[in-house]
Order: C-alpha cells, then structure tokens, then sequence
C-alpha cells in the first residue's frame, strides 16, 4: 500500500503527518515552514509512496470559512497541477490545536516544549489524520 499525508496548512507553517505504509496509524512528521512547503512534498513524495493527501478544512462553530482558506485552495490547485496522482480530500480540522494542545499537556512535555506552535501544528495534523482514517473505517 501506500501512504497518506495530512497538513494542517498556516500562513506561517504547516503540521505534516502520515500514515504507515499500511495506513492503519497516522504520526507527526514535521512542521514546514509554508514557503518551504513544496519543496518538502517533493522530496517526501518523491521517497515514499503517497496516494492521498488530506488538508484540514478550517471552519468556525457557525460553519463560515477561517481566512486561511483562499491561501488553502490556492495551495490544492497547485498541489494537484505539481502532483496529478494523488487524491486531494478535505477534512474538518475544528477543535483540533485546542485538542493538540491537550494531548500536549499530558504527555509531559515541559512547559517551553508545550508552548511550541510548530508541535501544535504537527500534533493538530496527526489528530486530522488519525480522525480521517477512523471515519474510513
């Protein structure tokens, strides 16, 4: 099988996390700086197999579009022109930094290390991640 990334995509920076080759358990990769987003695709697509990519969809409790979102589509437009193989989905990423955040905070991490936006990022994209795979099942 193949892999499947996960991106919690920012202005300044954007969570990474896959899955196994089996897609049953998905990790934090990385945080990418966003101008440096592209070229880390390429290098990760081009040694891994990836068939799919989920890009968290961030909307409000009212259903309305964060501002994020304009940057987002014009991410996927370009992301599916450099990559025509892999499949683009879109998965609601509400609640997910508060639950990182969470998630964070348990695992006994010093305050400095729980601070770090960049594991934030990395942390919400594993949660989109893992969420997306349950709700396959």
């Amino acid at each position: 099988m193949s892999q499947i990334l996960a991106i919690d995509y920012g202005k300044a920076r954007c969570g990474i996390a896959a899955t196994d080759d089996m897609q049953i358990i998905a990790a934090g990769l990385r945080t990418v700086p966003t101008a440096e987003l592209f070229t880390f695709l390429k290098k990760y697509i081009a040694e891994n197999s990836v068939q799919e990519i989920v890009v968290g969809l961030p909307t409000d409790l009212k259903g309305n579009m964060s501002e994020v979102e304009t940057d987002i589509l014009a991410f996927i437009a370009n992301f599916e022109a450099q990559f025509p193989g892999v499949t683009v989905h879109r998965f609601d990423e509400r609640f997910t930094s508060k639950m990182a955040s969470y998630v964070i905070s348990q695992s006994g991490k010093s305050k400095k290390k729980r601070q770090e936006k960049g594991l934030i990022d990395q942390v919400s994209a594993t949660i989109i991640l893992q969420n997306y795979l349950d709700q396959q099942r």
